[in-house]
């Protein structure tokens, strides 16, 4: 059984008078109506213990990155039960400098010329270490990461290791991949990056909190709905039917999750928004967007998804029903789905299939939304459909190349900007719902071939993961971690 998880409190373990005003200032600062303090990397933080403790009192010690430097070893060290890690530096000589780095968002940023726990190996000695201080600052929802850095006596050169932390809310790969997106997550906005993204990431968490059983990053559910209920045109919907049903659906996750009936309400509405941009082009369908012609495969899929979740969480439903029936029967006919059983991006003026892109996603949402409507149906053809999908997209070897699931876009750079650095978890989150359905679970092996593939090429040390899953790691982001989130949640349900 994985450890019980720590909760979104700091726990009531530190007893150091410098602890004691903390709480007692946020106490305050909650009485008055203020925000919580913005996390500061360079600002004194207590959790089980205040920052600056000596690492003689550490609890254990490993030692997760290495650096050197002239031929000295520059090492962070992590002592998970406290909570804290320290720098060292050895083989060299006196006046050699040792510090740590602290950041609150994977990285990215931390605060310049801190130096926490900033020494210098003293005069007749070959090594030295600074003081241990906290990676995470618990009372403010920051999720922490650290590095030690240093520069050899005489030298402008400073070293550094890769960031790392330690092992709280991180026993699994599922878990340690959801803590690093919590680095993404601005408490303040409600938002990971973008809009669609974001609800698609904290679709990745609340299905993380369900696998895995860890809860303390439940907060970021109410703290997005109530942060973004108003952004946009209000409830989660824009002119956009795809954004809609993406939130429309982290809304019926976030209810099955905590059963507040304010998700399933927004969840009704954004579906209902949707249904206004059903139109007979085409034979029926969904638009894409308000105002335009064109219908394309993700907007129809996350309709048909969205009302049959709906209907089956909505006592004496007809109308959602009804809604992803009429979508699964005009899917068929409109010719998205091509004579290889994969799904192009949608239609021509003329209604016929573009011949665009087989994003990954468009694989993926379908299996879901079959899996739902086969939920409310219990009719065996909408599930051998759905197997149907499965067997083309997790066998084509144009989606998979060397058997590692591979965007169609691919390479695109080193980072994780794009909207599509989200599409793959889309994927495997749709074919991790129909395998749960189906008995045989025809694509557990599939789903644990992806996971191991992935942790071994295209993770760094912070469980960090790249748009690449054959590897190698090039950096990381908002879409690349959730698609790895989703791949474990899959991998390890």
């Amino acid at each position: 059984m994985p450890p019980s998880p720590h909760p979104t409190v700091a726990r009531p373990s530190v007893r150091r008078l410098a602890s004691a005003a903390v709480g007692l200032l946020a106490l305050l600062g909650s009485a008055l109506g203020l925000a919580p303090a913005a996390h500061a990397a360079n600002s004194s933080i207590c959790d089980i213990y205040c920052d600056a403790r000596d690492p003689s009192y550490a609890t254990s010690d490993r030692i997760p990155v290495i650096a050197g430097s002239n031929g000295r070893t520059i090492a962070l060290h992590l002592s998970d039960n406290d909570v804290m890690g320290w720098a060292s530096i050895d083989g060299g000589t006196g006046g050699d400098e040792v510090w740590l780095d602290r950041s609150f968002d994977g990285g990215a940023t931390w605060a310049s010329g801190s130096k926490l726990g900033d020494t210098k190996t003293p005069s007749g000695s070959t090594g030295w270490r600074s003081q241990m201080y906290n990676v995470d600052d618990w009372n403010n929802a920051g999720v922490g990461a650290l590095r030690a850095c240093g520069r050899t006596d005489g030298s402008s050169v400073t070293v550094c290791t890769q960031w790392a932390r330690v092992n709280r809310n991180a026993w699994s790969d599922s878990t340690a991949a959801a803590t690093a997106l919590m680095m993404d997550y601005h408490k303040d906005t409600g938002k990971f990056a973008g809009w669609w993204t974001s609800a698609t990431a904290l679709t990745s968490i609340i299905d993380n909190i369900r696998t895995s059983g860890m809860s303390s990053y439940a907060y970021a559910v109410s703290t997005t709905y109530d942060k973004l209920k108003s952004a946009e045109s209000g409830d989660f919907r824009d002119d956009y039917a795809d954004d809609t049903g993406w939130w429309g659906l982290a809304w019926v996750d976030a209810y099955d999750l905590t059963k507040d009936t304010r998700y399933l309400d927004t969840a009704k509405d954004d579906a209902d928004h949707m249904a206004a941009m059903w139109t007979s082009t085409c034979g029926g369908g969904v638009l894409w967007e308000a105002g335009h012609t064109y219908k394309n495969a993700i907007s129809n899929e996350l309709y048909l998804q969205l009302n049959a979740a709906l209907h089956n969480r909505i006592s004496g439903d007809t109308t959602y029903l009804q809604r992803a029936k009429d979508e699964w029967s005009w899917f068929q006919g409109s010719g998205l789905i091509n004579s290889g059983h994969t799904i192009n991006d949608g239609l021509t003026d003329a209604c016929a299939n573009n011949g665009d892109t087989t994003w990954t996603y468009n694989q993926g949402v379908i299996l879901g939304g079959l899996t739902e409507l086969y939920q409310a149906t219990k009719d065996d053809n909408v599930l051998d459909a759905a197997r149907t999908l499965a067997d083309a997209s997790t066998s084509s070897s144009y989606l998979n190349p060397g058997g590692t699931l591979h965007e169609p876009y691919e390479p695109d750079g080193t980072g994780c900007t794009s909207n599509g650095d989200s599409f793959k978890g889309e994927y495997v989150r749709g074919l991790g719902i129909l395998n749960q359905q189906l008995s045989d679970h025809p694509y557990s092996a599939y789903l644990k071939q992806q996971a191991a593939t992935v942790k071994a090429k295209d993770r760094d040390p912070l469980a960090q993961y790249g748009p690449h899953w054959a590897g190698g790691y090039t950096g990381s982001g908002n879409g690349c971690q959730h698609s790895a989130v989703d791949l474990l949640n899959a991998a390890e349900d």
